[in-house]
């Protein structure tokens, strides 16, 4: 009996890869990932119950393996490259240990060449490194790449595998439908799952990571568009929509700031610091900087004075003070380092196959 273990993000990658070997094996098995860096797929469940029925879905935490992950050395900047290097190395790593508990005898993976600026000898290098050279098909690429253990072994064909690159989507988008597929492009939107990916939010994490001492309430607000940072430790971070001002609210520790407009339509701002280690002046000076940042994205019209209220949670008390919004949002960065942050999209919602 011929049994796969197939590593699903629930990208139309992995979901075309997982098919091609399917047809092929015995078994398949799903193992499935969880990171602070992927952005979460709560309908992942109902995609494999109705792409994949019958077929059980593991998933695993790389939670307290961020660091590796995101592979900043101290004083290096950020890059995707050895980021991803890094981080497939390490979910390579788990997988392996869990294809050995299954008894599998290979690993599938929705990995395409090129993508993330990763080659195909990238890829196998990944593999030397951890001596399981040749474990590891990537049928959507398989015909740019060794031949692999499975295809020596005539479990699967060479000749149903492909020689896809990064930007190759419409293919794909073929295939999937020549596999039968409901949804050709990506329901959950895994392709853009890893917020490593998010042009911005690499210098974010590089600038968290050189803080002596951060938690994951602290990588977390790295997800909101608006972030600012003001050497060496405040951090500002903005809710506009409702939606985010939810997820803000979550995040809100005892010793944090609360600013708001009582006025006016405006966003809900979160301010964190080592309150202790300043003195009155700065204190004030913090306060009255998120009070400006604050009104600059509200609805109040520029060039007047405006109340703003704050209070610490862990207080009862609510203050006031009178500030001027920025004249523009740019003219903010001479307080703070900016680096902006820009989310791709999500696909269509999950099951809308009415829209297809």
């Amino acid at each position: 009996m011929v049994r796969a273990l197939s590593l699903f993000s629930g990208s139309l990658a992995s979901r075309v890869a997982t098919k091609l070997v399917e047809r092929q094996v015995d078994e398949v098995f799903l193992l499935h990932f969880r990171s602070p860096f992927f952005t979460d797929s709560d309908p992942l469940r109902d995609l494999v119950k109705e792409e994949w029925p019958g077929i059980s879905l593991r998933t695993q935490s790389l939670k307290k393996d961020y660091r590796r992950m995101a592979n900043i050395p101290p004083r290096a900047h950020f890059t995707l490259k050895r980021s991803c290097l890094s981080c497939r190395t390490l979910i390579l790593m788990r997988a392996i240990r869990y294809m050995e508990r299954i008894h599998a005898d290979f690993i599938v993976t929705g990995e395409i060449v090129g993508r993330n600026d990763l080659s195909a000898a990238d890829l196998v290098r990944i593999e030397e490194t951890l001596g399981i050279t040749g474990l590891v098909l990537r049928p959507l690429s398989a015909r740019l790449l060794p031949l692999t253990r499975a295809e020596q072994a005539g479990w699967i064909d060479r000749e149903s595998l492909f020689g896809f690159r990064d930007g190759d989507a419409v293919p794909l988008e073929e295939l999937a439908a020549r596999l039968g597929l409901f949804s050709r492009v990506d329901p959950l939107g895994a392709e853009k799952r890893c917020k490593l990916t998010f042009p911005g939010f690499g210098r974010r994490l590089e600038n968290l990571l050189e803080e002596e001492e951060f938690t994951m309430n602290a990588l977390k607000l790295l997800d909101f568009r608006l972030y600012y940072k003001r050497p060496p430790d405040i951090k500002i971070v903005l809710a506009t929509s409702e939606e985010e001002k939810r997820a803000l609210q979550n995040f809100f520790l005892p010793q944090d700031l609360r600013v708001y407009l009582p006025t006016y339509q405006g966003p809900m701002t979160l301010v964190r610091t080592d309150w202790a280690k300043k003195t009155p002046g700065q204190v004030r000076e913090i306060i009255e900087l998120a009070g400006r940042i604050t009104a600059t994205y509200s609805s109040a019209p520029p060039g007047i004075i405006i109340p703003v209220n704050f209070r610490f949670e862990r207080d009862d008390e609510t203050s006031q003070l009178n500030v001027s919004p920025f004249s523009s949002p740019e003219e903010i960065d001479r307080y703070c380092i900016v680096h902006k942050l820009k989310a791709p999209q999500p696909e269509a919602p999950f099951l809308e196959k009415a829209a297809l």
